[in-house]
Formats: C-alpha cells, sequence, structure tokens
C-alpha cells in the first residue's frame, strides 16, 4: 500500500526509480551471465565472460585446466549432488565430501572468493523404499533419520554446510513444473503409461560431453523409449510406492531431474561451478546438462565441473561403495582416528586423484600432523627460553618463510595442488628443526624467537584455513578443559625442573675435581623426575629433558605418545 498524503507520488518516483536501476544491474549481469550461453555447437566449451580469478581449475567439461572466470566479482556459486539417504555414509562419501570442503575454504579463505554453495539431499528413491520396506518405516521416517546422520558426520569432520541443503520431496511441485517446460521445449515426451523421458535425440551432438554417448544399452522392458539413450524425468508409481500428482498421472521425480532443478531453483539459468565424484560424471551430471539446458534453452548452463577421485581400500581396485559391502563408515572410522588425521590424509593427495585407504595411508597422515605438532612444541619452548639453542641463522628462516608464501598460494592457485603446498609447508618445518638443535650451555648466543613465532603463526593460519586445527583434542571432557590441563602441566613440569637442576647441581670441592660429581643423597630426586616423565607419557603428556630445562606436549591418541616416547625416550 502506498503511503497517504501529498508525498505519495515521491514514494512511487523513489521505488520506481530504485527498481529501475536494480533492473539496470541485473540486466547487465545477466548479459555477462548470457555469454556462455550463446553459440556453443556441440560439445565446445565457451570460455564464460566475467571476472577472472587468476586461478586454474581442472575442468571435466574440456578435460584439461582452464582460468577460473565467474559471473560476479568475488562470488562463486556452487552446486553439488548430496547424500541418498538411506543408510550411514561411508569413507568414500566422506573424502569426497571433505576434499570439495577444502576446495570451497581455499576459494573463500586464500583468495577471498565467496561461496555460494547449494546442495541437495535425495530423500526419494528406490533404494530408499526398498530399505523402508526392510526395516518397515516410512520413507520419510528412514530419509531424516539417514539425513541428520549425514549432517552429524558432516560436522565431525569439520564440514562447514552448505548455505541451504534442499530436500527432493519438498520440491517436486518445482520439479513437475520443470519437466512440462522441456516437454514444451521439444525435448521430452510423456507415455500411456504416465512415465515422461528426455528425447536425447532432439539435443543431437550435444549429449556426451564427458564420455561417448552410444554406448548406452537398451533396457528390453523399457519398450516405451524412443531412444535408447532416453532417460526418466518422471516415474509413474508403483504399488505401495510414495507418489505426487502430475499432468501425466501419480508418481515420483527421476534421479536426475532432482539437480537440474533445484539448482536452477537456486542459481537461475547459469551455475559457476558443479562438483561431484567421479562416479557422477555420467550418466548423473551428464543427464543434468541435458535437462538443464534443454530447459533454460542456453548453449551452456555449468561453467565448470569437477569431479573427486574414488577412494579405495588399499589393495582393491574397486571404489568404497554400500552396493559392494567394502566400505567403513564415519563413525567407525573416527573411533581409530581424528577429523584432523583424515583431512591431513586427503590433502596429500590431488583432489582428482583416486586415493587408497589404508593403516599406512593413514599412518603417514598423523605422522605429518605429528610433525608439525612437535616443530609447533619446540618453537614455543626456545621463544619462552625454555629450550637453548646453537645460534639461528634468522635471515635464512625468513628467507625461506617468504619463499614458502609464495610457493603456498602458487601451488593452490594451480588446480587447488594441495599435495605441492604441504611439501612446501613439511619443507619450512624441516628447515625450522635444523636450527632448533639444543646445547646444555647457551654462553649467551644470541637468540630469535621472533622468528618462530612468525613460522608458527604462519603454519597454523594456513592449516586453519584448510580446517585443521592444531589445538584441537578429541574427548569431551578433555577438550572442554584443555586450558585447565595445559596449565596443569606447565607448572608440573616447571616444578619437576627445579627438582632436577637441584639434583643436578655438582659437589664443590676444592680444588676443583676434572669431572664434577653429584650429591649422593640427590640421586632418588632424579630417579622420582625420570619416573614423572615415564608415567606420564602413557596418558598423553610427553616430557622431553634437555640440559637442565624441559619442555612438555600433550598428544591426543595413547598410542601416538607410546610410538613417540620409543622415538625419543629423553
Amino acid at each position: 500500500m502506498w503511503p497517504s498524503g501529498t508525498s505519495s507520488s515521491f514514494w512511487k518516483l523513489k521505488v520506481l526509480y530504485e527498481f529501475s536501476n536494480r533492473s539496470q544491474s541485473l540486466k547487465t549481469i545477466m548479459c555477462r551471465s548470457s555469454a556462455s550461453c550463446t553459440g556453443a555447437a556441440g560439445n565446445r566449451w565457451t570460455k564464460p565472460n566475467g571476472f577472472d580469478t587468476g586461478l586454474k581449475i581442472y575442468n571435466s567439461l574440456t578435460k584439461r585446466k582452464e582460468p577460473l572466470i565467474l559471473a560476479r566479482e568475488g562470488i562463486a556459486t556452487w552446486y553439488s549432488c548430496g547424500p541418498t539417504v538411506y543408510d550411514h555414509a561411508h569413507l568414500g562419501h566422506a573424502c569426497s565430501y571433505v576434499r570439495f570442503d577444502i576446495l570451497q575454504r581455499i576459494l573463500s579463505r586464500m583468495f577471498g572468493i565467496n561461496v555460494i554453495h547449494a546442495m541437495v539431499i535425495t530423500d526419494i528413491d528406490d533404494k530408499i523404499i526398498k530399505r523402508s520396506w526392510e526395516e518397515n518405516i516410512s520413507p520419510t521416517i528412514l530419509a531424516r533419520m539417514y539425513e541428520e546422520e549425514f549432517k552429524k558426520d558432516m560436522l565431525l569432520l569439520k564440514v562447514i554446510p552448505p548455505a541451504v541443503y534442499l530436500r527432493v520431496t519438498e520440491n517436486v511441485p518445482q520439479i513437475v513444473a520443470f519437466i512440462e517446460r522441456i516437454i514444451n521445449n521439444g525435448h521430452a515426451y510423456a507415455t500411456k503409461k504416465g512415465d515422461v523421458y528426455f528425447a536425447v535425440r532432439s539435443i543431437g551432438d550435444r549429449y556426451g560431453k564427458f564420455v561417448g554417448a552410444g554406448d548406452v544399452q537398451c533396457d528390453p522392458a523399457d519398450t516405451d523409449k524412443r531412444d535408447a539413450r532416453d532417460f526418466a524425468l518422471w516415474k509413474s508409481s508403483k504399488p505401495q510406492e510414495p507418489y505426487w500428482e502430475s499432468p501425466w498421472g501419480k508418481g515420483r521425480p527421476g534421479w536426475h531431474i532432482e539437480c537440474s532443478t533445484i539448482a536452477s531453483s537456486v542459481f537461475g539459468s547459469q551455475l559457476d561451478v558443479h562438483s561431484g565424484g567421479i562416479d557422477l560424471a555420467f550418466p548423473h551430471h551428464e543427464n543434468e546438462i541435458a535437462q538443464s539446458e534443454a530447459y533454460h534453452q542456453c548453449g551452456q548452463w555449468g561453467n565448470y565441473f569437477l569431479h573427486s577421485g574414488h577412494l579405495h581400500l588399499k589393495g582393491s581396485a574397486e571404489k568404497m561403495s554400500k552396493s559392494l559391502k567394502n566400505y567403513i563408515t564415519i563413525k567407525d572410522f573416527l573411533r581409530s582416528y581424528s577429523a584432523n588425521e583424515f583431512r591431513m590424509f586427503c590433502l596429500l593427495t590431488k583432489y582428482r586423484s583416486a586415493i587408497d585407504y589404508s593403516d599406512a595411508s593413514m599412518t603417514e597422515a598423523r605422522s605429518s600432523l605429528e610433525t608439525i605438532a612437535t616443530f609447533s612444541h619446540g618453537a614455543q619452548a626456545y621463544m619462552r627460553g625454555q629450550l637453548q639453542c646453537q645460534a639461528v641463522q634468522e635471515g635464512l628462516l625468513w628467507e625461506k618463510l617468504s619463499e614458502t608464501k609464495a610457493s603456498v598460494k602458487a601451488a593452490l592457485a594451480d588446480d587447488f595442488d594441495t599435495p605441492k603446498a604441504m611439501n612446501a609447508v613439511m619443507n619450512l618445518v624441516y628447515h625450522g628443526n635444523c636450527q632448533l638443535q639444543p646445547v646444555t650451555q647457551p654462553d649467551g648466543l644470541p637468540r630469535s624467537p621472533a622468528v618462530f613465532g612468525a613460522i608458527q603463526s604462519e603454519i597454523r593460519e594456513f592449516l586453519e584455513l584448510l580446517g585443521i586445527d592444531l589445538l584441537d583434542r578429541k574427548g569431551g571432557s578433555v577438550e572442554d578443559c584443555s586450558g585447565s590441563l595445559e596449565s596443569v602441566v606447565e607448572q608440573l613440569t616447571h616444578f619437576r625442573s627445579e627438582v632436577r637442576a637441584f639434583a643436578l647441581t655438582p659437589q664443590t670441592t676444592s680444588p676443583p675435581l676434572a669431572k664434577p660429581r653429584l650429591h649422593p643423597e640427590r640421586l632418588p630426586l632424579l630417579e622420582a623426575c625420570d619416573a614423572v616423565r615415564k608415567d606420564l607419557a602413557p596418558l598423553g603428556v610427553l616430557i622431553k629433558d634437555r640440559g637442565t630445562n624441559s619442555t612438555w606436549e600433550i598428544f591426543q591418541r595413547r598410542q601416538a605418545v607410546l610410538d613417540k616416547h620409543k622415538e625419543d625416550p629423553r
């Protein structure tokens, strides 16, 4: 309702003026966005018009690295295929979601790009219906139960939730309207049975962007199909199955149409990035593209398709999957390893590569984290004056720090090369450790604590950017009071150091002996100090004696502590 009185015309003009300005801005944006949706023929990819980020990413549409160009400056629209919620999520799922979470963190936190991420939850599907019959519960309850389990698992793995989760069952009217428009555009047809199929022939040689499309075998039962490659947009209902009303009768959506509809409902006629596992490239993503471009009548709907490699159990050529019964659930995995360790496991290989899961590969990830944590504790001890070292080559360390920053940024800008970035970080840790060589008598050597503070801060910020928190400790009460625990250990170590220093004070003799002797009555104190160090190791507290001073570390897992203690029993 317009405001009353003489100011009515002013308000009308003001609103119309602002609407005009916004419409003009929208036209400008749409003009830029639609540049990649004109003139594309066959499977040719058109380089988008827009804002060049300076990054290069591997585009499955072209099978090579391409410059990442976004329709809007500083904003990336990103759609990903979510889970079909009929069972617990497993490590194969986790690997894909964690890898893409890492990529999104790099874009947003390293390069300042705001990632607008939407994900679909497939909560109606043949597998869901079958499992609901087996469990004797409704498909809705089954899907909601496993959806919540999936979201909890993602939080445990520190995966940032998308801007929005969208369920298929809550978007069926939109899906029906989407199918109707595809039919009206001449790219789909309904059968007498009430099914609707996409007509692949109608788009000519535009089908087959990811693989050759001529090898699809016709299902003899699908006699209503006009072409072997045609795929279902709408499935007529069968007895005892959930259904929705539609112009073609009772039924439910096909698998592929849900993603096209929901992605379009959020992002419109153009999408910057679409992601998923490599197994989804064909036919799922292939069919998504066909549907979306038939609906929007454009030549290029999604500009970049990113696919993550499969997770394999070591020694197996098959991917980890529920159907093959060769999977490990996320909850079972987290009983043995931490979210930090799994994320490091993912970082040590390129996101596009297949990855072998084994105890050895997880040990490598754990070892990398422990190497970084040990350096961090050593650097802190040096900065506090608890660790006396030989003269540090400060200029060399500042140089290595600068080189590492540049190497990390360059690696991540080149298709998110996390193994190369991590190698640069581990090289910096190596050079830092080389300078932390303890000496018994410092003799007034110059100290360089600032450079170790800078290195430690840079490494911690980089790992936090990727989702790894070096200060994180698994376990309820310990996590809640980690600050208090550290204070207790600090005070205990300080007291123990004073006792050791007293026990190690040599006898005063005249004339002085060539080899000073300890006070015999104080030797039990040294034995008690050693006993405390050994007794605390299995509890997760590792004390290292460096001359008369001592440093300490807290480790998350008992076995890791025991292994570390065997390596360095001091």
